[in-house]
């Protein structure tokens, strides 16, 4: 009588899969089409602020491209515990060069270089300290932190569409058109097709879109030809930077609301892809790399360098999570980086276009916090309660903006995040009712998160995401009952 076989115990996850060149190309294309605008945003918004040179703004556009590349390397191999080998893509970050604009102008930007880099080599000093505090941040604080970051993307992402308020650009109607009609071609392709072409939908609605500005005349295609073929980005561009604590205090400051998102980020990656996150052994490998990137990147004089949120929406949506596919993006973004003419090219497509694409990315990034709060327990009145007092004081600075211009600037750098007040508040009513009074909320409160069979789950554990659309689940883990911070 012969013995049944067991399933293999080695089995490949889906984030470690390789798949054909051409689909990793397309895939990987894809991907840096999505976050392309946010290096360019930022480096023309740091030119404008500061009133850069043509070729000093070309200079930090190229590293900035570049660096987003090999952080995305670092963080989707993951050598020597630098990343977390999941499908991330790196790239300036929106509050870093908002407080990199602002250190420079009234310190010089080569304090403000120096700021990045002495706050790049904090996150490494502190991270130990952090990790061990991660405990204070379980699903039911980051399901909140990632319902505000995605909302407030979304915001920041329809601005691309509609213009700034008060501008004589702002509501203009073609540009209303392509935004809506790039949504559109994205959620028609992810109706009318199936397989591979579902899969690069949002590249599909993305080219659409573009294809749409080039038929109306919004695109500058013609003036990118000029121009030499190879720039490769040089160090130092404003000279040797400068150091002062004084100055860096904003970013040092914003570094732990920065290291509590990239928590969240890594969390709902994993969720995304179904692979089994342990907070306090992962999320650090995540921050480890963007602190080094971060740190490189100062060197060639650009902002903080932060995770992608939308790229993890692009997961999400397609269903595509083999981690080579960001491989594959971050070779992509470096050769952009050189070629001069890529560069150009990417930035003659319209804003409108653009933020079509990321308001459809992040609303999705939205709905991964709240399937995050749903596994969270929140039909517990001390979770909702907790989870609503949470997101209102987070959601009032992303609706109202200037609604601390009263206050300090120092303490403006907290108040007006919201991520970094909403968290706040989640970890301290987290902490107030499931860590100081635990037995008045029964054993699983702390951490919030129901079992798969309703049961608690010991701390460190996530219980596994919903199956995701364009893939098969046979070979998704999540089930292991590995603690928090075990190897």
């Amino acid at each position: 009588m012969s013995v049944p076989t067991q399933p293999s115990t080695s089995q490949r996850h889906p984030v470690d899969e390789y798949r054909p060149f051409g689909r990793l190309v397309l895939f990987g294309v894809q991907h840096v089409l999505v976050m392309a605008a946010a290096p360019i945003s930022s480096v023309f918004i740091v030119s404008a602020a500061l009133d850069l040179s043509t070729a000093l703004t070309a200079n930090l556009l190229a590293a900035a491209f570049v660096l987003s590349g090999i952080g995305s390397l670092l963080q989707s191999l993951g050598p020597w515990k630098i990343g977390v080998k999941l499908p991330f893509v790196m790239l300036p970050g929106g509050a870093p060069v908002i407080l990199f604009i602002a250190i420079a102008e009234e310190h010089g930007v080569q304090t403000a270089v120096g700021a990045v880099i002495m706050t790049s080599v904090f996150y490494l000093v502190i991270l130990p300290l952090f990790a061990r505090l991660l405990k204070f941040f379980p699903p039911l604080v980051i399901g909140v932190m990632i319902v505000i970051v995605g909302v407030n993307l979304v915001k920041i992402s329809g601005l691309l569409i509609t213009g700034q308020p008060g501008t004589p650009e702002f509501g203009d109607t073609r540009n209303l058109l392509l935004g809506l009609a790039t949504i559109g071609f994205t959620v028609a392709a992810f109706w009318l097709f199936n397989g591979f072409a579902r899969q690069i939908a949002v590249m599909i609605g993305f080219l659409a879109g573009t294809a749409l500005a080039v038929a109306l005349g919004a695109t500058k295609f013609g003036e990118t030809a000029a121009g030499t073929l190879v720039h490769a980005p040089q160090p130092f561009p404003f000279g040797m930077p400068e150091f002062s604590l004084f100055a860096s205090l904003p970013l040092l400051i914003y570094s732990f609301a920065s290291m509590a998102e990239t928590t969240g980020q890594t969390v709902i990656n994993g969720e995304a892809v179904g692979k089994k996150i342990v907070t306090r052994r992962d999320a650090p490998k995540t921050i480890r790399a963007e602190a080094l990137t971060s740190l490189t990147g100062g060197i060639f004089g650009t902002p903080l360098m932060v995770c992608s949120g939308e790229n993890i929406g692009i997961v999400r949506v397609t269903g595509v999570r083999s981690r080579y596919v960001t491989v594959a993006a971050g070779v992509m973004l470096i050769l952009v980086g050189f070629f001069a003419p890529i560069t150009a090219a990417i930035t003659a497509i319209p804003s409108a276009v653009v933020g079509g694409t990321a308001v459809l990315v992040f609303g999705v990034v939205t709905v991964l916090g709240v399937q995050m709060l749903h596994r969270a327990a929140v039909d517990d009145t001390t979770n909702t309660f907790i989870v609503g007092a949470a997101l209102s004081i987070g959601f009032l600075p992303v609706l109202i903006p200037d609604m601390y211009s009263a206050f300090p600037s120092n303490a403006r750098i907290l108040l007006e995040s919201g991520v970094a007040m909403g968290t706040l508040t989640a970890v301290l009513l987290n902490a107030v009712f499931h860590h100081l009074r635990p037995k008045l909320y029964g054993p699983s409160a702390a951490t919030g998160v129901p079992s798969h069979n309703g049961g608690p789950v010991p701390d460190g554990q996530h219980a596994t995401a919903a199956p995701l659309p364009t893939e098969t689940v046979h070979a998704r883990t999540g089930h292991a009952t590995e603690r928090d911070g075990e190897r």
